[in-house]
């Protein structure tokens, strides 16, 4: 079943788009959280050891957003 010309032009535009609104978030959310994990290591050297394996883990989970963008544009390039 073919698309309708004007449908395969949007998911066209509208994949890239999709891949850099998803990546700004995580870009974000990422800078921001670094920033509180070093600032917080610079004040109080000995909470460390209890905090960074939660950054590293909400690193992932806040990676994987950005991930589902450039899974989402794959999904509508295979759509046209």
């Amino acid at each position: 079943m073919a698309l309708d010309p004007q449908v395969a032009a949007s998911a066209l535009l509208g994949g890239p788009l999709a891949v850099g609104l998803a990546a700004i978030g995580p870009a974000i959310g990422i800078g921001l959280m670094t920033a509180a994990y070093f600032n917080s290591v610079a004040r109080q050297p000995e909470v460390q050891g209890n905090i960074t394996p939660q950054y590293f883990i909400t690193l992932g989970v806040v990676e994987l957003l950005g991930l589902f963008g450039f899974v989402s544009f794959f999904m509508l390039l295979g759509k046209v």
